[in-house]
């Protein structure tokens, strides 16, 4: 506010993380401006339909009102201005034009880069708000996974030649979290074996976070969400668990999961039926009913919802403490706004717990939550290289639908899931791991999914400490014969890529190369030595944290020797 009101600009972007409060700004500046006769009237332009009402409700407490069912015509004089969806500036952007040129007027545009979703909603944001006197975007993600340049964002030359956009106002996650704005998040991961079909009919078995294609990560994953197997109940059972611990501590916490599609929704309800004895209210699509839904939801005590999507992003359900991230969606951006659902605080102490599958990528986003982001116009690529932003354009146009429909898609999957089942793999908590495999239902388990609802960030990383200390004094006292499986701890577990795997073999077979010419030991007895000093399977089968063990082995001896 002070920023603004001292620099008056005509364009002003604030990017603030999911929860942190973007809404509550827009509109006690909207209320100064009105008041200073800088404006006359408002119009709030927001991605969905449930938001242009959320915007209403919340304009309506700090005494603003705003027509949220606005299509055409004049405004009635009670109202200070309109409510309407970027869809809508997209249908008609001669009538908003005309009411920015009649009177002086402040346009909000909520989550700003679904302007660049489309090349007609971007044109028709620029040709409805040209004439505005002010514009106020906000965004939580200003980064898209394409490069449609947003409408009023500034963009600047980097010193590499590259344009990014440029805010006015940043708050990111760690100052909101500082500020005790936002909760801390703890994501707790499960992996588990997953067996499947392909379209060739080979069965294929795989298990979560160990290094494999792109294509059969994306098929286990799948594997994993299917209803019919034992991952989903699992983790759904060990998410209510949590529910019930934060419970005890935040009366009212609800819990959501994301879902990728309607048939995969309605079954997790059912199955969340079966496991609580409660019903879930289920959300499928943006429209009236979904909405009023969702109000319900939000004003209730009830446990569960389970949304397809539409919760995703803005939707704002203060009381959601516990997520299950059960979508196949890896982009970025919906990952960031999905959490988003979980991460704002209503007093200090709150936290938020999520449940991911031990996907490569969805961890390395838990791992980012603070990263600070900028949405980047000219990405050069180099030979090779991955981009992380643009390979899902697909899925982000996938999972920012309005309506849901049926695509035929899930009848020509690759695949058919045939079994999976959970094994509890590893806590993140402000970028670092924590825990040791269990089996659901066990005490290690239970120690995660006990931890208090009020605590402290800092307080959070110490009791997640030790646990960790705690799970592994008791595995040492545990003889071998017992450990049905991996006893290392999450940090020493990496979860890594095909990609990764294949550049650590080739680094341990390159050292053991150069041991050779200095120890004059052939290759194969060599890596006998170092299987028998460190452990574990032949190269080609062992994990990633045993073969950087065996890479240290080996300097260590050539080392010794010079």
């Amino acid at each position: 506010m002070e920023k603004y009101i001292q620099e008056q600009p005509r364009d002003f972007l604030a990017v603030a993380t999911p929860g942190a409060g973007k809404t509550t700004f827009a509109l006690t500046l909207a209320s100064w401006l009105l008041h200073h006769h800088v404006v006359q009237q408002i119009t709030v332009v927001a991605p969905t339909e449930h938001l242009k009402k959320q915007w209403a409700a919340a304009a309506a407490r700090i005494g603003i009102k705003l027509d949220p069912d606005y299509s055409a015509g004049p405004l009635s004089k009670e109202y200070d201005g309109v409510a309407i969806t970027y869809a809508g500036v997209g249908v008609r952007p001669m009538l908003h034009r005309n009411r920015c040129e009649q009177r002086k007027t402040l346009v909000i545009l909520d989550e700003i880069h679904h302007a660049g979703d489309s090349k007609s909603w971007g044109e028709a944001c620029l040709e409805a708000f040209e004439p505005a006197t002010r514009r106020l975007a906000l965004t939580g993600t200003p980064f898209r996974s394409d490069t449609n340049p947003i409408p009023f964002v500034t963009y600047e030359e980097g010193n590499d030649g590259i344009r990014r956009s440029s805010a006015d106002y940043t708050y990111g996650y760690g100052n909101a979290l500082g500020d005790g704005v936002v909760r801390p998040v703890i994501f707790l991961s499960y992996s588990g074996n997953m067996r499947w079909r392909t379209k060739a009919g080979d069965e294929v078995a795989a298990r979560l976070g160990e290094p494999m294609t792109k294509d059969a990560v994306s098929q286990a994953w799948r594997t994993a969400l299917d209803p019919r197997g034992d991952w989903m109940p699992n983790v759904l059972r060990a998410a209510d668990q949590r529910l019930t611990e934060v419970r005890k501590s935040i009366p009212d916490a609800g819990g959501l999961v994301i879902a990728s599609d309607q048939d995969s929704a309605r079954s997790y309800a059912k199955l969340i039926r079966e496991i609580t004895g409660t019903k879930a209210t289920v959300v499928l699509s943006d429209d009236a009913g979904a909405s009023g839904r969702i109000d319900e939801y939000s004003d209730s005590t009830d446990r569960w919802m389970v949304a397809v999507r539409m919760v995703s992003e803005g939707v704002d359900v203060p009381r959601l403490a516990v997520g299950v991230y059960a979508t196949t969606i890896s982009t970025p951006l919906f990952f960031a706004q999905a959490v988003g659902r979980f991460v704002r605080s209503r007093r200090r102490g709150e936290t938020a717990s999520v449940f991911l599958p031990t996907i490569p990528s969805l961890l390395g986003f838990a791992t980012e939550m603070e990263v600070e982001r900028d949405h980047v116009l000219d990405r050069p690529k180099k030979e090779g290289e991955e981009d992380p932003y643009a390979e899902s354009e697909k899925e982000l146009a996938e999972a920012e639908k309005q309506q849901d429909e049926d695509t035929g898609e899930q009848d020509m999957l690759p695949f058919e899931a045939l079994e999976s089942d959970a094994v509890f793999d590893r806590v993140l908590y402000n970028a670092a791991e924590f825990g040791m495999q269990a089996h659901p239902g066990s005490e290690e388990e239970q120690d995660y999914l006990g931890i208090p609802g009020l605590l402290e960030p800092d307080q959070v990383q110490l009791l997640l400490q030790k646990r960790q200390a705690r799970q592994i004094a008791h595995s040492r006292k545990r003889p071998d014969t017992e450990a049905d499986l991996l006893e290392l701890p999450a940090e020493r577990r990496p979860v890594v890529s095909h990609k990764e795997l294949l550049e650590l073999r080739k680094q341990l077979n390159t050292m053991v190369g150069a041991y050779v010419h200095q120890s004059g030991k052939p290759h194969g007895v060599i890596h006998t030595e170092l299987r028998r000093v460190c452990g574990g399977p032949p190269s080609a089968e062992a994990t990633a944290g045993q073969i950087r063990e065996r890479i240290k082995k080996v300097q260590e001896w050539a080392t010794r020797m010079r």
